[in-house]
């Protein structure tokens, strides 16, 4: 049977993907989605290791080096930059001895600014007043299957405002927090504001920049998404990210934009 889980703990650094991490693009592959996610799970733990100095992840940016391969893979964290106020951690994803993962997070002072806090964007509808929506109909895959997606209005070519959201946890037998487990359902984002038909043209992301303003919290991810495509093969998807009591922070992705072989460009 399959763990109610995407990974699996071999030890300390080593996790197996379960069905449940099976990526879109290709069944053999991993869903970056739930890997960014162990990449924060495994920055938590190498923190909590150290003495609390309070600091929160307000930046973490990874870098997607080659093919996620469904096969166990390495984290192997280190601080970088140590700091009473500011500290950068990196944590590098290896399968079968090659890196395909970098990832660099920020961690910054937490301080009593309550008093001039502020964002712009509008909070998104309560996902417990919306309908589910397949995103299954439009991608393959474990991880997409996993997922509850709930848009706020009918999703439409290059923009998305919806809520996802995932029983499963992390790490078979590991707790994770917050953080970690609201970065798991981020890079869903590139999925729910299609440009045009994955059938028909590619455009996977090669990185994916997370900047939080606030930490979030909640069983929910809202993704309120912008998708363009460039001229000359590049595209963006652009998300500010929610929980369920308002704007946390914004995500980036650069695409890769081709047609899929055999298929006419137009």
């Amino acid at each position: 049977m399959t763990p109610d889980s995407y990974f699996e703990a071999i030890d300390d650094h080593r996790y197996k993907p379960t069905a449940h991490a099976v990526g879109a693009w290709s069944t053999d592959e991993q869903h970056f989605s739930p890997l960014g996610g162990l990449v924060a799970h495994a920055l938590e733990r190498h923190r909590a290791a150290a003495p609390d100095s309070g600091l929160l992840l307000s930046r973490i940016s990874y870098d997607i080096l080659g093919r996620l391969a469904l096969d166990e893979c390495e984290i192997r964290v280190e601080t970088v930059r140590p700091g009473r106020t500011i500290e950068l951690v990196e944590a590098v994803v290896t399968i079968s001895g090659r890196a395909v993962v970098r990832a660099r997070a920020w961690y910054l002072a937490a301080l009593d600014t309550r008093g001039v806090e502020g964002a712009d964007a509008e909070r998104l509808a309560a996902p417990g007043t919306l309908a589910r929506w397949r995103m299954s109909d439009a991608w393959p895959g474990g991880y997409i299957d996993s997922v509850d997606v709930r848009p706020v209005a009918p999703p439409r070519p290059g923009r998305t405002a919806a809520w996802i959201s995932t029983s499963l946890d992390l790490v078979a037998g590991q707790p994770s927090g917050p953080v970690a487990r609201f970065l798991a359902l981020v890079d869903t984002a590139n999925g729910i504001a299609v440009r045009r038909p994955p059938s028909e043209w590619m455009f996977p992301n090669v990185d994916l920049t997370v900047h939080l303003h606030r930490q979030p919290h909640g069983d929910w991810t809202g993704l309120d998404t912008t998708v363009s495509f460039g001229p000359s093969g590049q595209g963006l998807t652009s998300t500010v990210l929610h929980d369920v009591d308002g704007p946390v922070g914004t995500a980036q992705q650069i695409l890769t934009v081709r047609p899929q072989p055999g298929t006419v460009s137009g």
